[in-house]
Formats: C-alpha cells, structure tokens, sequence
C-alpha cells in the first residue's frame, strides 16, 4: 500500500477514526497492529510470516538475555537472533547476488557450473525492519536498554506502519516506551502532521516523478554516449529526486506517526547543503547512517585504533552500507566512494582544516559545492544498473568523451534545472534552522496558502502512483 494512493487516504481514515474512538489503550493498539499487518500484506500477505518470525525471535532472544548472566549462553542466544535475521535477509536479498557471483567465479577458474534461477521476491522493507528488530536484540545484549515489557509493545515497534517499509530506522528505546501510555494528538499536532504529509506527498508525487524522474530516466536509459550537459542534467536530476523521493517519505511517516500522537525522529537535515562528507552523513538517511556508527563502526574500533585502523573501519562500514542498499556491484562502488571520501576528508582535516579560508562564506561555499560534486559522482554508481551504464555517464560528466548528441529538450531543461536549484537554495537556507521553527514565523495565510497549492499541485500531477525508490531496499 503506497502513500500516493487513495487506497491508504482511506486506510489512513479508518486508522485514526479507531484512534480517537473511546476504546481502550491496549485495544487501540491492537488495532494499530492489525493495521501495520495489513498495510503490509497488501504488498504480498506471505511475507507478514517473516515479521512473526523477527517478532517472535528476537523477542525471547532478547527476553532470554536480560535474564541471564552466563556470558557464553548470552553471546549463543544474540547469535540465534542475528543468525535468523541476516538469514532471511540474506537468503531474499542477496541468495541471487551471491550464486550469481559464485558462478562467474567459477567460470573464471575453469570450472563449468550454473546458477540455478532465483525467481524469490525480494520482501518490500526487509532491509529496514531487519536493522530495526536487530536493534533491539543488540541493545539488550550491550545493557544498553531494557527488554519491553510487553509483547504487545514490541510487536508494534517491529510493524508500526507509517516507517515499516522505508523508515526511519527507529530505536527500541525512542519508540517502545510510547506504547506504553495513551497517546492522542493535540489539534496542533494533528495539523502539523497532516502538513507534513502533504509537503511529503508534494516531494515525491510533484517533484521526484513529475518532474526529475523523467529526465533521469532518460538519462540513465540512454544506450549511446550521452552529451555533457545532458549526462550532468541526468545525474542532478536523480540527485534531486532520490532526496525528495526519500525524504519524502520520511517525512509522511513522520507526518502520519504525529497524527496518531507518536514521535519519529527525523531523517534528513537538508544534506545538499553539507560542507564535508562526515556532514553530509549526519544530514543523509541519519537513522541508517547512526545505526551503521553504532552497531558497526564502533564495535569495529572505529577511531581508537590509530589511523589506519580507522580508515579500514570506515571503509568497511560504508562498503556494508552500500551493500545494504542493494545485491549489486554498483551499490558497493556507491559504498567504497564514500568510505574513501570519509577517509580522505579524515586525514585533509588536521592538515589544512585550520586555514582561515575554510571559515568564510566563500570557503563554506566551496566546499558545499565541492562535496555536492563528489556526492554527484557517487550518485552515478547508485543509479545506473550496471558499470557500461556507469562509465558511460562519467565520461560526458567528466568530459572525456564529448561525442555524444542532445537528447534532453528544452522544457526538460528548465524544468529540472529549476526544481534542483531550489532544492539546493532551500537546503542551503535552512542548513541550521528547523521547519517546524520557519514554519511558525510565517503568516497563517501564507501557510494555508502554500498547503492548499501543494494539495493542488498534487491532484493535478499525472502518474502519481510510483513507489517509492526505497521499497526495493
């Protein structure tokens, strides 16, 4: 069931007509239950069995280990919740990947073999629900959190719909102890939710598919040598609409969890306008990237090993990050760019981080842009299907192949070089404020105003019903 549809406007009613009914707290959450199972079944009802499996699981692990003491049993019962769920991770996500790769390994030693046909549909969301239930597992074990004390509770961390699918990866300890009183949203929630879901729809419906979408598409779907300026277009096209598909879709999650009273954590804080890639991943995808910090990075040794250390830990991490993006060699180049970005920022920062030139707005300036350019480059890998694709683009961007002819128009011109300029001007606006906070300056009617175009905006865009780029994740 997708945001963009009538068929959630209706669910989502439904939802919080029982909500707002005088029923009990523990029945309401029953329904909210209910509710989270059925907005994913609505994708393919199978894979609910594999939430009752992670639900299940990780719930007696997890119960298991708080009340044991025995080091060996505690480490055998983590091993049993992380065992099952990267399986079924891995087995969805990255079974094809891995008999694919072994095959052509095969091949190369001279060895015959085939791979047999990996027909398995890959679970919408699985990556982000994985990491999340983990979460809680791993907190347990490290003493960081309690166990829940109710399976209801729990069971509704793992599926609470509006982020199940494409987050916010949200933390057992940020989230579990808000089903544990009543929860109802003041009238001044309730509105601000509603407007984040509909600036979250207007970023997505409007600007990641009505308008950026298809200049990528024809892009990156281009068989023959692109020209500069069509290749560069594409590419900040894709730029643009990865952010506002994405972030589109945490903030209607955000959105819609406030509606119902609960609190998200917020995902993006505007990352176009980051100066230095340690910047940007605290400004992109922050759930994932704090995630990967804290169950990854640091357990690695993260930087109290001395300096190579740190640099393999960072590259290990990111490489995994790519990796858990997608089950194709793209990600995992998308992956090593940034960890060898991180690195390189790493080890530039003591060396010329203290020129006063870097304090200007000139100097901020120019490293925002040059951190966009690099991100850019990264974004090539993430987009393209496979390496030809890959190259094909680097070589209009970078210049080294010019042969190519024009195959973008005028109107996709304007159009997509419009709507990432505002994307950047606003990012670069509100790099150190809050929306909440610009928002409550502004007159009421000039709100009103705005919400009422973006609603506007919305019903009139055609072909509004494309999921969302993270499902596939």
């Amino acid at each position: 069931m997708l945001f963009n549809s009538l068929t959630f406007i209706a669910f989502l009613g439904i939802v919080l007509a029982v909500h707002v009914s005088p029923l009990p707290w523990s029945a309401k959450k029953s329904s909210l239950l209910i509710a989270s199972y059925l907005f994913y079944a609505a994708w393919n009802p199978p894979f609910v069995i594999l939430l009752w499996i992670s639900t299940l699981v990780d719930w007696w692990a997890a119960g298991r280990i708080a009340r044991t003491e025995a080091p060996a049993r505690r480490r055998a019962l983590l091993l049993v919740s992380l065992a099952t769920n990267l399986g079924l991770l891995g087995y969805f996500k990255y079974g094809g990947f891995l008999t694919r790769n072994f095959a052509e390994a095969m091949a190369a030693m001279g060895v015959p073999w085939q791979a047999p046909a990996w027909d398995i549909v890959l679970p919408v969301g699985i990556s982000f629900y994985t990491f999340q239930t983990m979460a809680y597992t791993l907190d347990v074990y490290l003493r960081r959190a309690p166990p829940a004390r109710s399976f209801l509770d729990f069971a509704l961390f793992v599926t609470f719909f509006p982020q199940l699918v494409a987050g916010p990866i949200v933390r057992p300890r940020d989230l579990v102890p808000q089903f544990a009183t009543p929860r109802m949203a003041t009238a001044r929630q309730f509105g601000w939710g509603a407007m984040l879901l509909v600036l979250g729809l207007f970023e997505k419906i409007v600007v990641a598919d009505g308008i950026l979408a298809p200049v990528s598409d024809a892009a990156f779907g281009a068989r023959e040598l692109l020209h500069p300026g069509d290749a560069w277009l594409g590419t900040l096209a894709f730029s643009g609409q990865i952010f506002c598909d994405f972030a589109g879709y945490s903030t209607c999650a955000i959105g819609i969890a406030l509606m119902l009273g609960f609190s998200l954590p917020d995902n993006f804080r505007y990352p176009y306008a980051a100066i230095g890639f340690s910047d940007f991943w605290r400004r992109w995808h922050i759930s994932l990237s704090t995630w990967l910090r804290d169950y990854l990075y640091v357990p690695l040794g993260g930087n109290r090993q001395g300096a190579a250390r740190t640099y393999a830990n960072l590259m290990l991490t990111m490489l995994l990050g790519g990796l858990w993006h997608g089950a194709a060699w793209t990600f995992v180049a998308w992956g090593g760019l940034h960890g060898a970005y991180l690195a390189a920022e790493r080890w530039l920062k003591p060396r010329v981080g203290h020129l006063a030139l870097w304090r200007t707005l000139p100097g901020k300036l120019l490293l925002a842009l040059l951190t966009y350019f690099l991100v850019n480059i990264t974004w090539v890998f993430f987009r393209a299907t496979d390496f030809p694709t890959a190259w094909r683009m680097l070589r209009g961007m970078l210049l080294l192949d010019t042969g190519g002819a024009p195959i973008l128009g005028t109107y996709a011109l304007a159009s997509a070089s419009a709507a990432v300029a505002t994307i950047l001007a606003v990012h670069w606006h509100m790099r150190h404020r809050a929306l909440h906070a610009e928002v409550s300056r502004w007159p009421v009617a000039a709100t009103g105003t705005l919400w009422g175009l973006m609603l506007f905006a919305i019903a009139i865009t055609q072909g509004g019903s494309d999921a969302f780029i993270y499902f596939q994740f």
